[in-house]
């Protein structure tokens, strides 16, 4: 959705546009809208939540689906403790961070115009997580403080990579490999701090770093919460400024969008909605590289849609999780494994395809 003219005298009403979108108008603003996209994020949002009531059903006790609508709604309800105390708080922080990490991933694929970059691949995460790592092993801070610390993290990783790949310009190719080496460097680090931080607490840092929602609750749900709701505005920005980011270094220029201040804004918001996510859950792998482009291929857009972005990354982390914990019970695997599982395939398919294409990696 991006606005697309401004009008102070037509009332509230949708013109149908030739190209398969709609113009809504009102008053001063007015957006255009893709039909299909507004209709794959219905069928998206409808998928999420039948996937929410799954998850809070299944467990090592079945809960009926409509005592769980009635906690949902604030009832008195028998299972009121494993579902809302047990359940819903995991829950929570899967959602906000599945949502987080898409559209983080639909920003930095826009900005680098290649579907391999993306907070995991580029080094963010990396970045956070040796962050949030030497805070946890070397109790530098409280627990509560550790997404403050993942935004510090990887916002000083993405100022590294960007530093190293901007040549006269962004190169998308030069972007996407700076980025896979300051991540193997960043990798690296968090193993020293691993080995070096007490012992108990190290332990716990690896179960961190595999992308785990166990023991998660609303206490690590509510900053992601709030820059979630505080970037709502942005998000509506960023869907305007994609399409300027979209183009070529010399097109934009002539159509005078100020192309390096645009990039700079959906970069840094992007940089804040991953690391956040991965304060709150843990580096949870290849959902930020997988969900835009699954959005976009069922959208069919010009520009990775952020709304089917966020819900294909929040239905992606639900349901990953919901499988983590039951397929193997009683043993419990974190997220990031089935995640990873996932898209570890899905990259190297997309390499492959890549190369086949272009001969190499670009945009």
């Amino acid at each position: 959705m991006s606005p697309a003219s401004r009008d102070d005298t037509v009332p509230v009403r949708a013109a149908v546009h030739p190209a398969g979108h709609a113009v809504l108008r009102g008053g001063r603003a007015s957006f255009l809208v893709h039909r299909r996209a507004v209709a794959v994020a219905a069928v998206l949002a409808v998928l999420l939540a039948c996937a929410v009531v799954a998850y809070l059903c299944v467990g090592e006790s079945f809960v009926a689906p409509v005592e769980v609508v009635r906690v949902l709604f604030g009832r008195p309800s028998p299972d009121e403790l494993v579902v809302g105390t047990l359940r819903l708080p995991r829950l929570v922080v899967g959602l906000l961070a599945g949502a987080a990490f898409g559209v983080a991933g639909a920003l930095v694929q826009t900005v680098a115009r290649n579907p391999l970059a993306s907070p995991d691949v580029i080094g963010v995460t990396h970045g956070a997580g040796a962050a949030t790592v030497a805070a946890m092993s070397f109790g530098a801070v409280g627990y509560g403080a550790l997404p403050y610390v993942s935004v510090g993290g990887g916002v000083a990783a993405a100022l590294l990579v960007y530093s190293f790949a901007w040549r006269r310009g962004l190169n998308s190719s030069r972007f996407v490999l700076v980025g896979i080496g300051v991540s193997v460097a960043l990798g690296s680090l968090t193993q020293l701090f691993l080995t070096k931080g007490d012992y108990l607490v190290a332990q716990q840092a690896k179960v961190w770093l595999t992308g785990s929602l166990n023991g998660r609750g609303y206490e690590e749900a509510r900053p992601l919460a709030l820059v979630l709701l505080v970037g709502v505005p942005v998000a509506l920005w960023a869907a305007r400024a994609q399409r300027g980011a979209s183009f070529d270094d010399d097109t934009a220029t002539a159509l005078g969008v100020r192309l390096d201040r645009v990039r700079l804004g959906l970069t840094a918001f992007g940089v804040v909605l991953a690391s956040v996510a991965t304060g709150a859950a843990g580096p949870v792998d290849f959902v930020a590289l997988l969900a835009p482009q699954v959005a976009r291929r069922l959208t069919r857009t010009a520009q990775i849609p952020l709304l089917s972005s966020a819900l294909t990354g929040a239905l992606v982390v639900v349901v990953a999780d919901l499988l983590a914990r039951r397929l193997f019970s009683p043993i419990e695997l974190p997220v990031g494994v089935l995640t990873a599982v996932v898209g570890a395939p899905y990259l190297m398919w997309l390499i492959v395809r890549t190369r086949s294409r272009t001969g190499g990696i670009s945009s």
